[in-house]
């Protein structure tokens, strides 16, 4: 019997996000024949067991607007599948489009709350294209279907109209237990590795000075910081910390998954340190659960949703994400206390397996598929 159409579609995402390519897709592609148009990125393979479309990337959103948009809308309609879903908020005027000309139904998922983050997001792209975007968004709680990451963004969209999902973003074991390796940090010359968008919002500056105070007691360690920055290099340099630490930074860019968490082996801990701004105290981090599920002890920030994951099952520390002497402090204890240390990626890793991975929302989200397409 031939299988269901369905065209996954992103235009800012990249084709290594793991999300997309090491979950959504993956998960989908047994049930239905799956297209995924992505932006092009040199060297870089599409999701497997689905047909990739590679989309032109550009960085500024307004050529997004003129050069990759109207492709988008000649490959939909063109291929003309059974059911659209799209991962940016930019695509919202295009898939209510689609929806109207080829009447299907739509998914949209919301990976942020950008309601949470309205003054950032002017700075950036200005008023006007603000007030499209929540022109839009309304649009798509009356006609779309909504994916959410986080049950948190439920407080802020309360106005839908069709049956949504809540699919958290918790990791594949399947992909993550590939670079999964037994607990042996180096307690002489530890390593510690972070993965994600690298930012002040997301503590870079509380992790430099930590650190500089972490290296009078432990002078050689290496932080792995794998992550696109927000910051120059002057910035940077200019942190009053940096000179005393910067040759223990290995600063990577942005790396897929597959390459960076190789050097994750021999970490004495993962962090996800966030500052309490935007939508940060209402979503998980992501890396909190990849990092449990590899075994490793995690340092995050003690908001009470995080408090919830972490201090339930003791695997890890929740502090004051702005406070770098509590940071250098748990460093050094759980460079000082190897067996407990772990005995918290051990409890993590239960945790994971037990509640926290994507198996069980994979089982969600094609029943979600399922109730969307009997319901058209």
């Amino acid at each position: 019997m031939k299988k269901i159409r369905v065209l996954h579609v992103s235009t800012a995402h990249p084709p290594t996000d793991p999300r997309l390519v090491n979950r959504v897709i993956p998960s989908l592609t047994a049930d239905y024949e799956l297209i995924a148009l992505l932006p092009v990125m040199l060297n870089v393979q599409g999701p497997a067991n689905a047909r990739t479309i590679w989309l032109p990337y550009y960085q500024r959103l307004p050529i997004r607007f003129l050069l990759v948009h109207p492709l988008v809308l000649v490959y939909v309609l063109w291929l003309r599948p059974s059911l659209l879903h799209v991962y940016d908020p930019e695509l919202l005027p295009v898939a209510r489009l689609v929806q109207r000309i080829l009447d299907i139904p739509v998914i949209y998922e919301v990976h942020e709350n950008l309601y949470r983050k309205l003054d950032q997001k002017v700075r950036l792209q200005g008023r006007w294209l603000v007030r499209q975007f929540m022109r839009f968004d309304a649009m798509a709680q009356q006609h779309f279907h909504l994916i959410f990451t986080e049950h948190g963004y439920l407080d802020t969209y309360r106005h839908l109209q069709l049956p949504a999902l809540v699919s958290y973003n918790y990791p594949s074991l399947a992909f993550l237990d590939t670079f999964r390796r037994p607990y042996m940090p180096d307690h002489t010359e530890p390593e510690f590795f972070y993965i994600g968008l690298i930012s002040f919002e997301r503590a870079f500056d509380v992790l430099v000075d930590a650190l500089a105070l972490f290296s009078k007691s432990v002078p050689k360690f290496t932080m792995h910081l794998f992550g696109r920055r927000t910051f120059s290099n002057e910035t940077m340099h200019a942190l009053p910390g940096f000179n005393a630490v910067r040759d223990k930074l290995r600063l990577y860019g942005y790396t897929a998954q597959a390459d960076a968490l190789p050097l994750a082996a021999h970490a004495t801990a993962g962090l996800a340190l966030l500052k309490p701004v935007g939508d940060y105290t209402e979503s998980y981090p992501t890396k909190l659960f990849e990092y449990m599920a590899l075994g490793l002890p995690v340092i995050t920030a003690n908001f009470p949703l995080y408090q919830t994951i972490v201090e339930k099952h003791n695997c890890g520390f929740c502090i004051d994400p702005t406070d770098p002497a509590q940071l250098a402090q748990t460093l050094q204890y759980l460079v000082d206390h190897p067996a407990e240390a772990q005995a918290m990626g051990e409890r993590g890793r239960r945790a994971v397996e037990t509640l926290y991975n994507w198996e069980h929302e994979a089982q969600k989200l094609r029943q979600f598929y399922k109730l969307i397409l009997a319901r058209r």
